[in-house]
């Protein structure tokens, strides 16, 4: 499976991002913490260039909190600061102020320096599409200040919300980058639902999921659908007999059931599950199959 998906609205976001960044203090990207690194877009670090820099682990509370651990400390020794939050629900939230002080004390100082008191820090929020920006903004203002929605795409223009004397927030669209090079990347992001689906095969895409999890998280799916731990088509076939998706005559509804246990996935009903791995501990990636390495699950 070929996946790649660049809508024409993201040149334009990405123009507009070139123009905006002059204007900027501090970039605050939110990645998925199920997966930190295919998540980020590699493009962030060239337009961010100099740029003091605050990486959210958004949706922490659906990935492996060891990983979540070793992730932020993989983050903090690439010289940026790290929140682990849940943009959903608000949990780590409010150590977020501290910490954007705390990123930009240089240029508090400098502006203090020079007589310019109390001019709020300056941050452009950037991430790919679906994982949470507009969800974040909303919490950590309090207010609903932007739309937000369960699928890529959603936030079309910048927009610049005043959150506190303190701190203003530039929401920007989620944007991809032209073309995945490593198509394991472009996997991982169609599993957490950051590529539109209707571009996708997701009957292929539940299976390769399948694979992942029965060699690393082989529990999530032997309690959730009391599956034997077969071949991947056979396990969906049991997913299928389980949650009771038939067609007309009593044939299996693959296609119904992979929707479920994407579903079931992206919400968090199999489990605290982290997709790849800090870069310290990955094994290098074959014929485009994920080869990670689960440490102290």
């Amino acid at each position: 499976m070929n996946i790649q998906w660049y809508p024409g609205h993201m040149t334009k976001a990405k123009r507009a991002m070139k123009e905006d960044i002059k204007l900027i203090d501090l970039i605050i990207e939110l990645v998925d913490a199920r997966v930190p690194l295919s998540s980020r877009n590699p493009d962030i670090d060239e337009l961010g260039a100099g740029k003091a820099r605050l990486i959210l682990l958004n949706k922490s509370d659906l990935a492996n909190d060891r990983q979540n651990e070793l992730w932020a400390d993989w983050f903090r020794s690439q010289g940026c600061f790290v929140v682990k939050v849940n943009a959903r629900n608000g949990n780590g939230l409010k150590q977020i102020q501290p910490v954007v002080q705390e990123a930009c004390k240089e240029k508090i100082e400098r502006d203090r320096r020079r007589g310019i008191l109390n001019r709020p820090v300056r941050a452009m929020v950037v991430g790919i599409p679906n994982v949470g920006k507009s969800t974040f903004i909303n919490s950590f203002a309090g207010k609903a200040c932007t739309k937000t929605g369960n699928k890529p795409g959603v936030t079309k223009g910048n927009q610049w919300i005043r959150l506190n004397k303190n701190l203003e927030l530039l929401d920007t669209p989620g944007i991809l980058w032209p073309r995945f090079e490593d198509q394991a990347v472009g996997l991982k992001l169609a599993f957490i639902g950051s590529i539109n689906d209707e571009i996708l095969n997701k009957d292929e895409l539940a299976l390769e999921l399948i694979k992942f999890l029965k060699k690393h998280y082989p529990d999530s799916l032997t309690e959730r659908y009391q599956a034997e731990l077969k071949e991947p088509f056979e396990t969906l076939e049991q997913i299928a007999k389980v949650r009771a998706c038939l067609l007309k005559g009593g044939e299996l509804d693959l296609s119904k059931a992979a929707n479920l246990f994407l579903d079931d996935f992206r919400s968090g009903k199999l489990g605290r599950i982290t997709l790849e791995f800090p870069p310290s501990i990955r094994t290098k990636e074959k014929g485009g199959e994920i080869h990670d390495e689960q440490k102290d699950e």
